[in-house]
């Protein structure tokens, strides 16, 4: 029987993409599933396949009813919604805000909701959908950029100081998934991640991987550990690289500023 047989899921972004496949594979492993996004139609659709629960809205301040759809308990919660910000180094102060607030604070918020319950029972599993811009960068998308970095340290944090009292935490790095996202990440991520995209069910595949290891970062793409590697190894090597691909895509229809 699968260890999540029976366990209270929350997914947030859950409408499609990455979300809606964490969803299905969750509840094909016998959990329980509130089916989360800001388009309640999506969400209903995506609960109605599954058998789940569909409990739409901002999916940082869903926490109270999700908890009350599933009995009272949440003992997973996939922290996957997410806004890809483009941006370079003038973009304005909204686009930040956004970004900082759904891609950190969402987490943050949901987190701080659910952690005095984990703790007291001494077990409970929060999964980040970062993104490999956490663990490298993005050319075209600094707000992107930034706060996946912080959303890998905010994870980091949380496994390194309550993983001794029962918190489990994972966080996924993917490169290119065949979503809308990636289709509105236009020329930077057709140049960077198109060609390796993967899909979401595969991101699923991942995270169910790494829960059974119990191993923090989920690379769905493996090849992300050595660029990881390379870029702590040999910074100014690995910016003059990245550099270059910065301006192939400034002569291949990308910003030039």
């Amino acid at each position: 029987m699968s260890t999540v047989h029976g366990a209270a899921v929350v997914v947030t972004g859950a409408g499609g993409g990455i979300g809606a496949a964490l969803a299905r594979r969750f509840a094909a492993e016998g959990a329980r599933v509130v089916v989360n996004d800001l388009d309640a139609e999506k969400a209903g659709a995506v609960a109605a396949e599954i058998g789940g629960l569909a409990v739409p809205g901002d999916a940082s301040l869903i926490v109270a009813e999700a908890r009350e759809a599933l009995g009272g308990t949440v003992d997973i919660y996939c922290a996957n919604a997410g806004v890809g910000s483009p941006g370079d180094g003038l973009a304005g102060d909204e686009v930040w805000s956004t970004a900082w607030d759904v891609n950190v604070m969402a987490h943050v918020r949901a987190v701080r909701a659910l952690l005095p319950d984990w703790l007291e029972r001494g077990s409970g599993r929060f999964v980040s959908t970062v993104s490999a811009a956490g663990l490298l960068t993005m050319i075209g998308a600094a707000p992107y950029s930034v706060t996946k970095h912080g959303a890998l340290a905010y994870a980091e944090w949380l496994s390194l100081t309550y993983r001794h009292r029962g918190l489990k935490v994972h966080a996924i790095c993917p490169q290119g998934v065949r979503t809308d996202m990636l289709t509105a990440s236009g020329s930077a991520g057709e140049l960077l991640l198109a060609a390796t995209a993967v899909e979401p069910e595969e991101v699923a595949d991942a995270l169910f991987t790494a829960m059974a290891e119990d191993r923090f970062l989920v690379l769905p793409h493996p090849e992300v550990a050595g660029f990881h590697q390379a870029r702590a190894a040999d910074p100014d090597r690995w910016l003059a690289t990245m550099n270059r691909v910065q301006q192939k895509w400034e002569t291949t229809g990308g910003p030039s500023r």
